[in-house]
C-alpha cells in the first residue's frame, strides 16, 4: 500500500472512530471529528500531515 492511500485509510478510520464516539460515548467527541477535517483541510494548503510522517516511519512509501 502506497503511503497516500494509508493516509486515507488512517483518516478514514479516525473519522469513522469519532462518530462512533460521538454516538456512543459523548456528543463532545464531535469536536475531534472537527479536528481531523481541519487537519485535512491545512495540510491540503500547507502539505504537512503528521500522519505521513508517522505512517512513513512505519514503512509505507510514496511509490508502489
Amino acid at each position: 500500500m502506497t503511503l497516500e492511500n494509508a493516509v486515507r485509510v488512517f483518516a478514514g478510520t479516525m473519522i469513522f472512530i469519532s462518530v462512533a464516539l460521538t454516538l456512543w460515548v459523548h456528543p463532545n467527541f464531535y469536536w475531534f471529528t472537527l479536528f481531523i477535517g481541519a487537519n485535512l483541510i491545512q495540510s491540503a494548503f500547507t502539505g504537512f500531515c503528521p500522519a505521513t510522517n508517522v505512517l512513513s516511519k512505519l514503512g509505507f512509501t510514496s511509490k508502489p
